[in-house]
């Protein structure tokens, strides 16, 4: 909660700071970087601060959680702390950093803002900073203690036991420990980090959704090749999609990630696109095992059936469940649609979806952003609808 000195600031300058974060956030990092290289090497995502994806998606936590602390006393935006103390944690963040952070960032502040940044702005908008990195500490050292591990200490070493294709442009990657001890036991839904060293030295990270499910002997990670048109391909996706071979090491993290099924027996939408099926089809093999007459709508959409990764999967997945049903949408079809497919994107304004639903949704922002209003729309509770983003967040930042 902001002390009774600082709320005046920060509603007076936040309009201010507002309009310059994004400037802020470039200065912020330029600065970071230029001290603490290592962490551009071997932490943060190159590719994601290549195409400024990173630094909007900061400016718009650190935008969204002033607004909150202003118009709503007493309250904090949980959901966003909890998706990035989850990604914090993947990553194998420490309390230490956010010192690093705390430097950069007030500097840069000042920089762009100059003669604005007086003494009072400047101690509520510390104010602001810490309540936010302690907050996040906080869940963090939590997350930490959960999995069995000193603050930052996640990363174990994983064999290769199996590589599969599953699209021209995706694989699966089935993982044991190398050590031979038995793996934690993720939540469905969850994701792990890899940590790759890429020909130039960097040890770069990417998290990637357990496909497997929970009790399953060995994890499994789907990884799609990206190639985005007039933008560098990713550097790990690639990495992974052309070396990694069954015999190999990876070095991957524990499990986080809060897209995890809510304990009940309510009826469930899981909706997603492209890659965003991986996440989907653990809580199917989890809904299987705990409550397989639990009621469940799958929503998936795709370029082709050729480029639908784990298809025959969802299918067999989705039949096995009495009270399922799946409905598919793509973009391309050759002839006519077989039962349950439709052309081109997804639509759930169709579809039968109960008011006490819950949903998870997983796939490009732009796909998320419809199926959430749409279900908005329809009646659903903000709260009901749940999502994760791969990559930066720029949900809040939207």
């Amino acid at each position: 909660m902001l002390s009774e000195q600082a709320t005046p600031v920060i509603r007076e300058t936040l309009p201010a700071v507002g309009g310059a974060i994004e400037e802020i956030t470039e200065l912020f990092y330029e600065k970071l970087f230029t001290a603490h290289p290592e962490l551009l090497r071997d932490l943060f995502n190159r590719g994601n601060q290549a195409n400024g994806e990173q630094k909007k998606a900061l400016a718009g936590s650190i935008a969204a959680f002033a607004g909150v602390l202003v118009e709503h006393p007493g309250t904090r935006p949980d959901a966003m702390l909890a998706r990035i103390a989850h990604k914090h944690a993947s990553l194998g963040v420490t309390a230490d950093q956010y010192k690093i952070v705390h430097t950069h960032l007030f500097a840069a502040i000042a920089d762009v803002l100059g003669d604005a940044v007086t003494p009072p702005v400047a101690a509520a908008w510390d104010e602001v900073y810490w309540l936010m990195a302690n907050a996040l500490i906080a869940l963090e050292s939590r997350l930490y203690q959960q999995a069995g591990a000193a603050d930052g200490e996640v990363w174990q070493e994983m064999a290769v036991t199996e590589r599969r294709t599953e699209t021209p442009d995706v694989v699966s990657l089935a993982l044991r420990r190398a050590d031979g001890r038995p793996l934690a036991v993720p939540r469905a839904g969850q994701y792990v980090s890899v940590r790759v060293e890429l020909p130039d030295g960097a040890r770069q990270i990417r998290q990637y959704s357990l496909t497997s499910a929970p009790d399953e002997a060995a994890w499994r990670i789907t990884v799609k090749r990206v190639r985005d048109e007039g933008l560098p391909d990713g550097e790990v996706s690639c990495h992974l999609h052309e070396h990694a071979q069954a015999g190999d090491t990876l070095t991957v993290s524990a499990p986080f990630g809060d897209l995890v099924l809510a304990p009940g027996d309510g009826p469930l939408l899981l909706a997603s696109a492209g890659i965003g099926v991986t996440p989907m089809l653990a809580m199917l093999k989890d809904i299987a095992v705990s409550d397989p007459t639990r009621p469940v709508t799958v929503v998936h959409a795709d370029r082709s059936p050729a480029d639908h990764a784990h298809r025959e999967e969802l299918h067999k997945l989705v039949a096995a469940l009495p009270d399922a049903t799946l409905h598919l949408w793509y973009e391309h079809l050759d002839g006519p649609p077989p039962a349950g497919t439709s052309p081109g994107h997804a639509d759930i304004t169709a579809l039968d979806v109960p008011a006490h639903t819950t949903a998870y949704l997983c796939g490009p922002l732009p796909f998320m952003r419809t199926v959430r209003g749409d279900l908005l729309r329809r009646g659903l509770p903000p709260e009901a609808v749940h999502y994760e983003v791969f990559g930066p967040d720029l949900w809040i930042a939207g």
